[in-house]
């Protein structure tokens, strides 16, 4: 190859390189480009994602204080619940408690049973515990308070023999009589009615009534047989002849 040819060459060579390059730039940019766009598209949608998760976080949060809201509301209103319930129960057993106190209850005393109010037990037994205790003068009075308070009591019976006991320990022999008789005449089966008859023999003796005392003695030795009441009264008629 002659110097003209390789001149012919070199000429083309330096005309075309400049013209390569320039493509290559190109190409380099639009990469680039694309690479860039890729990137932000890429960073925006991170950003959503993280914005997204953000306001997901917010709504978890936001319903797990609603939720704890909820269970405070909830607990306040079972312990609520509880105390109306507990109070309720309270109030129940209150009524029944008081309801007792009104119900009837049985009784058997002196070889009788019978209904009575609790009103009327709790007064007998107050005045039967003053006459235990040798307070005569108040048992008496509570006795007598009581039959009249209560004259149809299945008590009134026992109520009257022990009422007779506090007028003879004040030697009030009359009005023990009257209320012995009274007891007699009301209940002469009563488990108590040989001794009433027997005191009102003592209190004829008290008052000098020897002869009422003796009528009396035999009546309830006839009335009353087996009684011990009847033994002690066959003694004393032994003496008063």
């Amino acid at each position: 190859m002659n110097v003209r040819a390789l001149a012919v060459i070199g000429l083309c060579t330096a005309f075309v390189h400049p013209a390569y390059a320039f493509l290559e730039d190109a190409e380099a940019r639009r990469a680039i480009l694309e690479l860039r766009q890729r990137f932000d598209s890429s960073a925006e949608e991170a950003a959503q994602m993280r914005r997204g998760m953000l306001d997901l976080q917010s709504q978890i949060e936001s319903m797990r204080r609603e939720m704890a809201q909820l269970n405070g509301a909830k607990e306040q209103l079972e312990r609520e619940v509880s105390e109306i319930q507990r109070r309720q129960k309270d109030l129940a057993a209150g009524v029944d408690d008081r309801l007792r106190k009104f119900e009837p209850v049985r009784v058997q005393l002196d070889g009788l049973e019978f209904t009575a109010d609790p009103a009327e037990k709790r007064d007998f037994d107050a005045a039967l515990e003053k006459f235990r205790a040798g307070e005569f003068a108040e048992a008496r009075k509570t006795f007598a308070s009581f039959v009249n308070t209560y004259p149809s009591s299945g008590y009134v019976p026992s109520a009257r023999f022990w009422l007779g006991n506090t007028q003879y320990a004040g030697r009030d022999y009359k009005e023990a009589i009257a209320n012995f008789r009274s007891m007699l005449k009301a209940a002469p089966q009563h488990a108590r009615a040989a001794d009433a008859a027997l005191s009102i023999a003592n209190c004829q003796l008290e008052l000098k009534d020897t002869k009422g005392a003796v009528k009396t003695l035999q009546d309830l030795v006839k009335d009353y047989p087996s009684s011990e009441a009847a033994t002690t009264a066959k003694e004393r008629l032994q003496r008063l002849k």
